[in-house]
């Protein structure tokens, strides 16, 4: 029983970091650049929206409104 706890914890805090932000309408992905250190951001229904992780040890973190992202330093995804 207590495997099935800390697996089902695990689940439930990575679905509400990934979900949580989104729910609030907090959907904006913005994440740092592995190769050049450029923080881009991503929207809903770019190509990489889904795939794109958030690191908040890394700096990464969610935003609320593309103007808010601009604000803070981060460019829009590319593709």
């Amino acid at each position: 029983m207590g495997k099935d706890r800390c697996w089902w914890n695990n689940l439930a805090g990575f679905l509400a970091f990934e979900i949580g932000p989104a729910a609030l309408g907090c959907n904006i992905k913005a994440n740092i650049s592995y190769n050049t250190g450029e923080r881009i951001y991503h929207v809903p229904g770019q190509e990489y929206y889904w795939e794109t992780r958030i690191n908040l040890l890394k700096g990464e973190r969610w935003f609320c409104s593309e103007e808010a992202a601009r604000k803070a330093g981060w460019r829009k995804s590319r593709v």
